[in-house]
């Protein structure tokens, strides 16, 4: 006889990985208490499993961008954060028990900082920053682009460290992304969101 599917109670701490089933959804109030150190996302209440630990090369252009990104907003009202850093998308309520989706973005910008606390950002920053590595590609362009155009993030970088290039898609009034064109080294990038700044893709990739 097949055991029948029970919800972990969201106050009930896990301690393991496999002691979650991928078949259940799951909510940032079940998120909250998960002690192991795996790192996971959650789509839809769908646990995702992160991929191993970033590769150096990711590392240094995370960092690179970062110190682009932050020097820039030094004395302005936007944060940059890098990941590890939760970001939770609420639907209609902001109760951890009813928050299905959160994701850890490489790098995020937020200019509204009601949407700041301790646990991380409730709502949608204005600009994320995926760093694409082996392996996670589908995800990337496919789930959390999904997400952040839903939740209105209103600018989305995808960073290919393998051909070193950066697509930049933005909200149109729709509330649709369009895609930008490629950027290659050699060129710069900017934002509609950070008014004023640039980004030399050179310095995005450089080890």
């Amino acid at each position: 006889m097949t055991p029948i599917k029970t919800y972990p109670q969201p106050d009930e701490k896990i301690y393991s990985l496999n002691e979650l089933d991928e078949s259940l959804t799951y909510s940032y109030a079940h998120y909250l208490n998960w002690l192991f150190e795996d790192r996971l996302e959650l789509i839809k209440g769908k646990i995702y499993k992160m991929s191993p630990a970033p590769s150096r090369l990711h590392q240094k252009i995370s960092a690179n961008m970062l110190h682009a990104f932050a020097g820039f907003l030094k004395g302005k009202p936007c944060d940059v954060y890098a990941a590890p850093f939760d970001v939770r998308f609420p639907k209609s309520s902001k109760a951890d028990k009813d928050i299905y989706t959160v994701l850890q973005p490489d790098l995020c910008v937020i200019c509204d900082k009601r949407k700041l606390d301790d646990r991380g950002c409730l709502g949608a920053p204005d600009l994320v920053v995926e760093i694409l590595s082996p392996g996670n590609n589908k995800k990337e362009l496919l789930y959390k682009y999904k997400v952040y155009e839903e939740f209105g993030v209103t600018e989305y970088w995808i960073v290919s460290f393998s051909d070193q290039t950066i697509l930049k898609y933005t909200l149109n009034n729709d509330g649709k992304y369009e895609p930008s064109k490629i950027f290659t080294l050699g060129e710069t990038i900017g934002s509609s969101v950070l008014t004023g700044f640039v980004l030399n893709v050179d310095a995005a990739f450089e080890d």
